[in-house]
């Protein structure tokens, strides 16, 4: 069955106006006059035969035509701009990027400057997520994560640094404590259940950890343990500039957990990716080469 054929300009300008709820952002935004946006839509709506917009010029709202019609266009445009990004060899434009989100505040944006001193015309956006990678299903070019093989098909893997863990815990409550881990609570996240019973068989300290607070989130637990709340275990890239610091400490080291730092991107050759990936990896060559955890 053929497709009936709309005006793509109109549906655009439609698309924008009903997005941001006035037409004169959708002109700044399609880079035409706001009377243009207003033809365009007063030609869809005359095409249709019904009433995208209701209300006085100053205050436009959607009809339900209106939202039903917007609902369907921002889906499909979302997807052609994906679809025409995966397949565009270009060093411009926006790269998507998904980290784990603790590991994108505190280790990828106090380096992100670098890459975007050398690759300024790249606009890296930024996704927190632990979820599982698939890039079939997801629209991200690049994705970091930590764990073993086997990494999912489909993708190239660029190898960043091992991960090593300890326990860490504010200085003021380790002395308040006598420098004695069973008086102090043993604070936990929903997002690595088995991370003390996992350092505790690699570490091989005999310790019998306190009952202490879960948190939903991995950057929560170690804000709590910043102020003191309690002692957590934590990845030595999570924490190293607190240590440097003297907010933290570790005062049994760090072990290594058995566990990798990878990006991931799409198998297919995409200059923008191979860009950042290769710049991913000389940052994880000078972390390395700079961090020290066993000092500490």
């Amino acid at each position: 069955m053929a497709r009936q054929r709309y005006p793509l300009n109109a549906l655009r300008a439609f698309e924008a106006a009903g997005r941001h709820g006035r037409m004169a952002r959708a002109a700044e935004e399609l880079n035409v006059t706001h009377s243009a946006i207003s033809r365009q839509v007063q030609q869809l709506e005359d095409l249709l035969g019904v009433a995208l917009f209701e209300g006085p010029k100053n205050a436009l709202r959607l009809t339900d035509a209106g939202r039903t019609l917007l609902s369907g266009l921002t889906s499909a445009f979302d997807q052609i701009d994906m679809s025409v990004r995966m397949v565009a060899d270009s060093e411009d434009g926006p790269l998507d990027v998904s980290c784990l989100g603790t590991l994108t505040m505190r280790w990828l944006i106090p380096r992100l400057h670098r890459f975007q001193e050398t690759h300024s015309s790249i606009d890296v956006r930024l996704t927190a997520s632990d979820n599982p990678v698939d890039f079939a299903r997801d629209g991200f070019d690049v994705a970091i994560r930590v764990g073993n093989d086997p990494w999912p098909d489909g993708c190239a893997l660029v190898p960043l640094f091992n991960e090593q863990v300890g326990l860490v815990v504010a200085p003021a409550l380790w002395k308040q404590a006598g420098e004695n881990p069973a008086n102090i609570p043993a604070l936990h996240t929903k997002t690595r259940l088995f991370a003390w019973t996992a350092w505790l068989e690699r570490s091989g300290i005999h310790i019998e950890p306190t009952a202490g607070t879960e948190y939903e989130h991995f950057y929560f637990m170690l804000e709590a343990a910043t102020a003191g709340l309690g002692m957590c275990i934590a990845p030595w890239p999570l924490v190293s500039d607190d240590i440097r610091a003297g907010r933290l400490l570790a005062p049994f080291g760090f072990t290594d957990s058995g566990q990798h730092y990878v990006a991931l991107r799409r198998a297919r050759q995409h200059r923008k990716s191979l860009l950042f990936c290769e710049w991913l990896q000389r940052e994880a060559e000078r972390y390395v080469a700079e961090s020290k955890p066993s000092e500490y």
